[in-house]
């Protein structure tokens, strides 16, 4: 079947509103490879959006769903609960990054670990506000949009919104807003649209994903801690793109000094299966009463039997030090790059661990999303998936999987220099 077909098919099956960053389709795919249904292989540097730190169909990942898929595959938690469940739970809570006993509970979607995040603290706090930050990327369903820092596509025309939701600027050395910005439209939210005392939470990223892969000035947290402190606000750090060793820490928070209330995860915890969790201190998790949280795939033991083998994963290969060795490589080749007089303009490069971007400008020195997307163009002829990001998406950013060789890693990189070559000008 080739690639054009499908998207036809596909033009007359699935509706625009879910958009594609290439026009290639998947056959088959290992760790950090790619094969499409013309047979043309791709190094993966977008890892199915951070899903995937330990690759495509892990050998160990793998065998675990094959045996649950062999025990049962839904009873519903709600109705029988099961062992990988409470297990999981259990591996989460022992490695929390949060004071005192933690309890977890599990999602099918990242959407949904927010949505419960804001409704465990809502009920924890007895308050309806929630506070976010410009660039920051929730979710996509009516409560998660409203919570996501940007206007285009994820909520043009969608409106309205739930109520009781309010945006700050996002204090960050690499997207110029200064922590004194921040909190002097902290002070201006707080006298003219809401008290501090009717705000129940905090939702921060501890490095934006869809926003730019920009990560938050400390300082602010300490701003945070000292506004927990004061009024009781809560912390929710979503850690759904950034937690499983891809920043070099197990939970992205981990680079800071302070501990959230409350952590959602997604994307890589399930190893590809769909997985989603909100964890948090335990006297706030058992705030609402049985019956008011949960979801009929909720915490699929499949999806929770792969889970349980990611983390193993991530233990046994040392993950978490492997995605700080490549991703100074990744920076070491990137800098290189940007040094070189026949490569687009590079600027801005950030991220912890082996979670990357940086920015493309235009000869004016702004941001240029056209000029991105041209590069990701050239680099999936060349051979290499991946993505921009950024709030005029001129950002590319790198979530290769962790588990990548050093072999498919030098590949991709050698890719994504040629890649970044401007158009007309010859490697």
């Amino acid at each position: 079947m080739s690639n054009q077909s499908l998207l036809e098919r596909r033009a007359h099956a699935v509706p625009r509103g879910v958009a594609s960053a290439t026009g290639v389709f998947a056959a088959r795919a290992e760790n950090a490879e790619i094969w499409d249904t013309e047979g043309k292989r791709y190094v993966d540097f977008a890892g199915g959006i951070a899903v995937l730190n330990v690759g495509h169909r892990h050998p160990k990942v793998m065998a675990a769903v094959v045996k649950q898929l062999d025990a049962y595959t839904h009873t519903a938690f709600q109705v029988m609960p099961y062992e990988p469940y409470v297990e999981l739970a259990e591996k989460l809570n022992a490695i929390a990054p949060v004071e005192g006993p933690a309890k977890t509970i599990f999602f099918t979607t990242g959407a949904e670990a927010t949505e419960n995040a804001v409704k465990v603290a809502r009920a924890a706090t007895g308050r309806p506000a929630i506070i976010a930050f410009a660039g920051g990327f929730h979710g996509r369903t009516l409560l998660s949009s409203a919570m996501t820092g940007k206007v285009s596509p994820y909520k043009k025309g969608l409106g309205p919104f739930p109520s009781e939701i309010y945006h700050l600027p996002l204090p960050s050395p690499t997207n110029g807003v200064t922590l004194t910005e921040t909190l002097r439209a902290l002070d201006f939210l707080f006298a003219a649209d809401i008290e501090p005392e009717r705000v129940a939470a905090f939702i921060v990223e501890p490095v934006q994903g869809e926003g730019g892969f920009h990560m938050p000035d400390p300082e602010l947290y300490k701003a945070l801690d000292a506004l927990r402190t004061t009024y009781g606000i809560q912390i929710i750090a979503d850690e759904v793109q950034t937690g499983f060793a891809r920043t070099g820490k197990m939970f992205g928070i981990e680079h800071q000094a302070i501990k959230p209330d409350l952590v959602t995860v997604a994307k890589s915890l399930g190893g590809g299966f769909p997985l989603s969790g909100l964890i948090g201190r335990a006297e706030i998790m058992d705030v609402i009463n049985p019956g008011g949280l949960g979801g009929t795939y909720a915490g699929s033991p499949v999806a929770c039997a792969a889970a349980l083998a990611v983390l193993d994963v991530i233990a046994e290969e040392g993950l978490i030090a492997r995605a700080n060795v490549m991703g100074a490589k990744i920076r070491t080749a990137i800098e290189g790059f940007a040094a070189r007089n026949d490569t687009v303009t590079i600027s801005g490069l950030r991220g912890p661990g082996a979670m990357i971007g940086f920015d493309i400008l235009d000869a004016e020195g702004k941001p240029d999303g056209a000029e991105a997307k041209r590069v990701t163009t050239r680099a999936l002829d060349l051979g290499l998936v991946v993505l921009t990001c950024g709030t005029y998406g001129q950002a590319i950013r790198i979530l290769v999987p962790l588990t990548a060789s050093d072999e498919v890693l030098d590949e991709g990189i050698a890719i994504l220099g040629a890649a970044l070559v401007r158009d007309g000008v010859a490697a």
